[in-house]
């Protein structure tokens, strides 16, 4: 934990360094790569730990709506994650996911920094079930409350990541994991333009 920490603390004072990009703009897209990890929580099975990584790719569907605070522009994401790995008791499963359902309400930037919130939903293959005892085939519901720093070339998106991962009934039985994750991507916005 400390060591994402540390990274996440570096990119972002990098970053600073970096002239703005435009950002998210209607007609856009968004290209990502991430990798974050976190540890369970309450209400699923505990003393498992989590670490992914993927690509994302992103569409700016609207340009600004909404008053005040709340206005931004909503996007429409995908995740291939071909690294999903779950460290549980019994043992350490390695699955693949992919997440094509991401509802992503990126917020009016302020400065080089634009604030965002996200639903996802998605699916993961395991080599072992997860959690123990239940499936290799679960879903993956997820939240997430992040941060782009825009840079001249890139931008750095740093977040916090609540995922509650389940078979939804396709087994017997199904206590789910909940994790609390911390994510880092590096990406770029492109193309489109506001009218």
């Amino acid at each position: 934990m400390r060591s994402s920490l540390f990274i996440a603390a570096i990119l972002l004072i990098a970053s600073s360094l970096c002239l703005a990009q435009t950002g998210p703009e209607h007609g856009g897209h968004e290209v990502q790569i991430w990798a974050g990890g976190g540890h369970s929580v309450s209400g699923g099975r505990g003393n498992t730990g989590v670490f992914n990584a993927g690509l994302r790719y992103g569409w700016i569907l609207t340009g600004p709506h909404l008053p005040g605070f709340l206005s931004g522009r909503f996007e429409y994401v995908v995740d291939a994650v071909p690294v999903f790995l779950v460290f549980q008791p019994a043992n350490t499963a390695y699955g693949v996911g992919f997440d094509p359902l991401g509802l992503k309400w990126n917020f009016v930037r302020h400065g080089r920094f634009s604030p965002y919130l996200e639903l996802t939903g998605g699916t993961l293959f395991t080599n072992h079930e997860v959690p123990t005892y239940a499936n290799t085939v679960n879903f993956t519901d997820q939240a997430a409350l992040g941060m782009h720093i825009l840079g001249a070339n890139h931008n750095v998106s740093l977040e916090l990541r609540y995922m509650h991962i389940s078979n939804a009934g396709l087994a017997n039985l199904n206590p789910g994991v909940n994790t609390v994750q911390v994510r880092l991507g590096i990406g770029k916005f492109f193309g489109g333009r506001e009218k």
